[in-house]
């Protein structure tokens, strides 16, 4: 079982061995389930689709060519299709030395230290969300939470946006995230466009000190960074953080309505919820695959590779792959290691990991107290999208009824 609903069978072999296809419909409800037969009798497959790539489903191997910068390059296009963008999202889609200097550029305002500033702010942000339906006992949780908390967080606390123009770019930025969403190439577009009018708007105000200004001020490789290069850095600061933690939220409370002893125990015991989010991304990775070139000849297990070979890499079935993990479809917090990939790994691994874990652990603090007997409404059904990243399309679930908080006028 896969959360609140009952998982269906895997695809055909046929299909996972010789037609894998991540934008396909019918993957998206049954993707663990058909991960876990290639997983152990063709961990190296290879698919016909998007003119041919391999599919890399085990934890050695995902992990071993995440690292491997040098064979299997971000820098040379995508596996599979997606939506126009205006400019590359920097620095996952290029290669180091070059990656390392634009990294740099942002890492100093994710550190534990600089995300824990916003502690109190997302609290309040997260309670402010839960006051606005937790009277009436339901809610659609995507659109009503899982959604507007992160882009809230991020736009307001991260990099100061206008507080007008936040609801349409966090819009733009969750519409750009799902692949097959028809507003998904316009969005990406806009998403763009905004960011390079914010970027320019903020060149002519007081610096601020934050990643903004950091980003739009720098110099790489002693010259001054250009345009779109600023623009590249800030869109997948955005895209990286927002889609994603909503996701997570998502997946885990659908998880939630099937397994209420979970709740139920990090309710009784908050202390355990950091360990609890650790958990959770391993086995509901929201970021669940990544894609590489291969620029010289190599080998993935015994596969041997051929340079111009794409490939992707599936940080959800590794993280769970039994090779790795002991019970790996379980939810086990007594885990003595739990070494998952739900940030990635290598020089690309997510650079907001910790900005993440905050407003995850807040997110499951607040709710899970708030919010008690959570089950998806009648009649509910779950679809999910599931490419680069996995989520539910929608959550409506229902819960006991509680008071809005009470505020000093």
């Amino acid at each position: 079982m896969e959360g609140a609903t009952a998982a269906s069978g895997p695809l055909p072999d046929e299909w996972w061995q010789h037609h894998f296809d991540p934008h396909s419909p019918e993957l998206a409800p049954c993707l663990y389930e058909t991960l876990a037969p290639m997983r152990e009798r063709c961990p190296v497959a290879h698919s016909d689709r998007y003119d041919g790539f391999w599919v890399v489903t085990r934890y050695e191997d995902v992990l071993e060519v995440a690292q491997d910068w040098q064979t299997f390059s971000s820098a040379h296009g995508l596996t599979v299709p997606r939506a126009p963008i205006a400019v590359r999202n920097l620095p996952v889609e290029v290669d180091p030395p070059i990656q390392r200097i634009y990294k740099r550029l942002i890492t100093p305002y994710f550190t534990p230290m600089a995300v824990a500033a916003y502690e109190q702010a997302t609290r309040e942000l997260v309670n402010r969300l839960i006051d606005n339906f937790v009277e009436a006992g339901s809610c659609e949780f995507m659109n009503e939470f899982a959604r507007p908390f992160p882009s809230l967080a991020f736009f307001d606390m991260v990099i100061s946006a206008p507080p007008e123009d936040i609801d349409r770019v966090a819009y733009m930025a969750s519409k750009a995230s799902l692949p097959n969403d028809p507003e998904a190439g316009e969005c990406w577009l806009g998403l763009s466009a905004w960011i390079r009018d914010f970027i320019e708007r903020r060149r002519r105000q007081p610096k601020r000190g934050d990643v903004v200004d950091a980003v739009i001020r720098a110099t790489v490789d002693g010259r001054p960074i250009t345009d779109d290069e600023s623009v590249g850095l800030i869109q997948l600061i955005i895209l990286g953080g927002l889609e994603t933690t909503a996701s997570a939220l998502g997946l885990w409370f659908h998880r939630f309505c099937g397994r209420p002893e979970i709740p139920a125990l990090l309710r009784g015991s908050p202390e355990l919820i950091p360990d609890a989010v650790e958990e959770l991304l391993r086995i509901d990775s929201p970021f669940i695959s990544i894609s590489r070139t291969a620029v010289q000849d190599g080998k993935i297990g015994d596969q041997a590779i051929r340079s111009g070979d794409k490939v992707v890499l599936y940080w959800a079935s590794a993280n769970r792959d039994n090779a790795e993990f002991s019970t790996p479809d379980d939810f086990d917090l007594g885990r003595e290691h739990n070494r998952h990939l739900a940030f990635g790994v290598g020089p690309h691994r997510c650079a907001g990991s910790n900005l993440a874990r905050l407003n995850l652990r807040i997110g499951l603090e607040e709710s899970l107290r708030r919010l008690h007997d959570i089950r998806l409404q009648d009649g509910a059904d779950i679809h999910f999208h599931s490419t680069s990243t996995r989520s539910p399309l929608a959550l409506p679930i229902t819960f006991t009824p509680g008071p809005r908080r009470v505020t000093a006028s």
